[in-house]
């Protein structure tokens, strides 16, 4: 089941906890040598890439209180642990955890962090 939603900019959406939202890197419908490719293929596949365009805060961290030292502001504030990803980054990820949604007519994948096993950091692309 693909959700499919309307949005006008990525601006409006706020990723939680480690969750990570990437678009898919195109599709190859030839092989090197230029034979077609039947479709779906790619969607046997085990692992996927794409490119990273929004990211969560990361890991939710419990605020540490000392209850000895009164005079210290209380903070409940979360804190998060950051997560590794950075916007703009192309990932490569296990298609199992992936969830995958349809936004503005695009396919778009959220991907919790523990699924991605290697970054590709280009900092000259953006």
């Amino acid at each position: 089941m693909i959700n499919s939603f309307e949005t006008r900019d990525f601006s409006s959406i706020v990723m939680v906890g480690d969750k990570i939202l990437i678009k898919p890197a195109t599709e190859k419908d030839r092989t090197k040598s230029g034979l077609y490719l039947p479709t779906g293929l790619q969607e046997k596949e085990k692992i996927l890439s794409g490119y990273v365009i929004k990211t969560g805060p990361g890991y939710p961290v419990p605020s540490i209180t000392d209850e000895d030292e009164s005079w210290k502001s209380s903070n409940d504030g979360v804190k998060y642990l950051p997560l590794q990803v950075r916007v703009g980054d192309l990932a490569v990820f296990l298609q199992d955890s992936v969830w995958e949604i349809s936004m503005n007519g695009g396919k778009y994948f959220i991907v919790p962090n523990s699924s991605v096993l290697m970054l590709i950091r280009n900092d000259d692309l953006f």
